[in-house]
């Protein structure tokens, strides 16, 4: 299990506008491949998840297929509204991420954190 940050490119506040749809895509990858995100909670500016994989799938690979199957569903959908904040570029998400295995934190105690941070 995985506990994962991505944080909105330029740190915008853009969550509150696209949090539900970012979910949404999100669970809609995740039923094309192995991983099953358990708990997801967005603050402003970054999504917090909580991620169980086999381990056949990478972290990053699975972080690569969220950011950018979601910033291409985000920009098809709302292309007017992202180029205020992106400009012409198609972007969502910063380069870099957060990521770290559970360890020994029971499940339940990583979602607590989750949402209390989202």
């Amino acid at each position: 299990m995985y506990h994962l940050i991505f944080v909105c490119k330029y740190r915008k506040k853009l969550l509150d506008l696209y949090s539900n749809e970012i979910k949404n895509i999100f669970k809609s990858i995740e039923k094309d491949y192995d991983f099953k995100i358990l708990k997801m909670e967005c603050e402003k500016d970054h999504i917090h998840l909580l991620i169980e994989s086999e381990p056949k799938i990478s972290i990053l690979q699975i972080v690569r297929v969220l950011k950018s199957k979601s910033t291409i569903e985000l920009w098809k959908k709302h292309s007017i509204e992202l180029r205020k904040y992106f400009w012409k570029q198609n972007m969502f998400w910063t380069r870099g991420y957060f990521a770290c295995t559970i360890g020994n934190a029971s499940k339940e105690t990583i979602k607590k954190y989750i949402e209390r941070h989202g």
